[in-house]
């Protein structure tokens, strides 16, 4: 199985402070991606956090990695600013790194009652680079579970990022923007999925934990019947059957895993006519489902074409592919 890791091509990450210092606009900003590791830690992950020397701002849905937690407080205590959202729903599972993390004096606050989960897996260094992140920071799964990672130091998607951070931290409302290339639940994401479908001409592979929105999968079946070579992995087709169904009697085809003690598909991506002109590739904590895209908080991005974009759409779609190939048939 393929497990692919890439950082910023060229410049290592703990420089990023120094680097990325400068507005960076999208014509000349950097965005890099990864696979998960298949191992007990994140060590890409780790680099970036370790990399803040101002500041860090991180959303969870959940966390629950003791190196993570450690990190952060020990970046506090090197007089970084640190400020963490963590999930009000998953009070159980995120009170241990709570009380770590407010014992040792870092700014933590339970998301907004506003939404039914704040599913968000975003960390954001000295307001210059953020990661936008399908996985949580929950180490019990690591080893097993397919997750990606996206770079982005596009100063309008930073500054769209942290906005909408620090109105949550702070608990008011904002209407999110969409930077240059970002997709919020619950502003936007279901049309801005749906963008990407649609214009898919050749090919579109999708990698999804959840697949249960109707007019998001309806799209997807209607560009098989159009012609465009549909694959979709899933995590337990079983519990999807009509939408699989849908799938299949429209050209595509769909595999899946299902072992509640194996290989997880825990990923939210899209890939687009990969190696076209027009190709697009999205990532985010967003699941096809209707509470995710209508009820909760959630952010995912978006980029297209074969220039900056070409280092994301390959890692995804390769990644994809070993996926594809090691899936059973729904």
């Amino acid at each position: 199985m393929l497990w692919k890791v890439l950082t910023r091509t060229g410049v290592a990450v703990a420089a990023g402070a120094a680097v990325f210092a400068a507005s960076v606009p999208a014509s000349a900003a950097s965005y890099t991606a990864f696979a998960f590791s298949q191992s007990g830690s994140q060590p890409t992950i780790y680099d970036f956090v370790n990399s803040a020397t101002t500041s860090l701002d991180m959303t969870m849905y959940e966390l629950e990695d003791t190196t993570a937690v450690n990190d952060l407080i020990a970046l506090k205590n090197k007089g970084v600013t640190v400020r963490v959202v963590l999930d009000r729903a998953h009070q159980s599972a995120n009170s241990s790194a709570y009380t770590a993390l407010t014992n040792a004096g870092v700014g933590v606050v339970w998301s907004p009652s506003s939404f039914v989960y704040t599913h968000q897996k975003t960390i954001t260094v000295d307001a210059t680079k953020s990661l936008v992140l399908t996985g949580n920071l929950t180490s019990q799964y690591y080893s097993t579970g397919r997750d990606y990672g996206v770079f982005t130091d596009d100063t309008r998607d930073v500054a769209a990022i942290e906005k909408v951070f620090a109105a949550d931290y702070a608990g008011t409302s904002v209407t999110p923007t969409d930077g240059d290339h970002l997709l919020w639940s619950p502003t936007d994401s279901r049309s801005r999925l749906l963008s990407v479908v649609n214009a898919a001409t050749k090919t579109l592979d999708v990698e999804e934990l959840e697949f249960s929105d109707s007019t998001v999968v309806n799209a997807i079946a209607a560009r098989a019947k159009a012609g465009v070579k549909v694959r979709v992995v899933l995590e337990t087709p079983g519990d999807y059957a009509s939408e699989v169904s849908e799938i299949e009697a429209a050209g595509g085809t769909v595999v899946g895993y299902s072992d509640p003690d194996g290989f997880y598909i825990h990923a939210k991506a899209m890939v687009a006519d990969y190696g076209l002109a027009t190709q697009e590739v999205e990532a985010g904590s967003m699941n096809i489902s209707s509470n995710s895209l209508s009820s909760n908080r959630e952010l995912g991005i978006i980029l297209t074409g074969t220039g900056v974009a070409q280092s994301v759409a390959t890692t995804v779609e390769a990644t994809f592919n070993s996926d594809y190939s090691g899936g059973t048939a729904a």
